[in-house]
């Protein structure tokens, strides 16, 4: 369900769902390991790194089955694309009791690879996900999608995240060539609106949702080996 456009706190925010299931003892076991700090603000930064670096970023094996598509899930594998990552950022924020919802946009990804490329015929990413987090009276946004060692093979700027300002992915990368752009907003969800993104992904990858994506390549090493070119 959309969540509502409000400043006032939702107890939505705090609850499991079905994807976002922060009752789910792995994810509560996460959220009480890595959630360290003083405060909500802190807090959350450290459960943004502990998402961010603690699991692998993978869109090459992309489950979007419902169980393939819950926190708890993501964290037992040690990996996701950005929008399980970003699920699992918002549930381990609800179970350490800072309001979480999912926001979603629209990118044009200038850093790919060559077999990613050809599973999506488009440099278009629909429903890139990351998480808004309720913090000092506002929502800030925050992208734990990438990883500190994928950063490296891409040779990309790690994404910081400080409880102030929205981290979303920077324009460009360490070479300052063009990396990432948004070109739609989706909106903000109180669950993930899984439906809605199995059917815009069988319209614009059909071979993604008939089986034929990458499969069981390895993301990694495809970008450090089209990084060294």
């Amino acid at each position: 369900m959309r969540a509502p456009p409000t400043e006032t706190v939702s107890p939505t925010w705090l609850r499991p769902t079905p994807f976002i299931d922060a009752g789910h003892p792995d994810v509560q076991a996460f959220a009480a390991r890595h959630a360290r700090g003083a405060t909500d603000r802190e807090r959350a930064v450290a459960l943004n790194l502990a998402v961010r670096d603690g699991l692998r970023y993978d869109p090459y094996r992309i489950d979007l089955s419902d169980h393939g598509m819950t926190a708890s899930t993501a964290l037992a594998q040690g990996f996701g694309w950005c929008v399980p990552k970003a699920v699992v950022l918002a549930a381990v924020a609800r179970a350490a009791g800072i309001p979480a919802r999912l926001g979603f946009a629209d990118v044009r990804n200038h850093l790919s690879t060559e077999r990613l490329r050809q599973t999506m015929k488009t440099d278009v990413f629909a429903w890139h996900g990351y998480t808004e987090l309720w913090l000092d009276g506002g929502w800030r946004k925050a992208t734990p999608a990438f990883n500190i060692e994928l950063c490296e093979k891409f040779g990309l700027l790690p994404l910081e995240f400080n409880g102030v300002d929205d981290s979303l992915y920077h324009p460009f990368d360490r070479a300052g060539q063009r990396h990432m752009e948004y070109v739609a907003e989706r909106g903000s969800f109180d669950d993930l609106p899984l439906a809605q993104i199995r059917a815009t992904f069988a319209e614009i990858y059909p071979q993604w949702t008939q089986g034929a994506g990458p499969g069981s390549a390895d993301f990694a090493a495809d970008a450090e080996r089209e990084n060294r070119r």
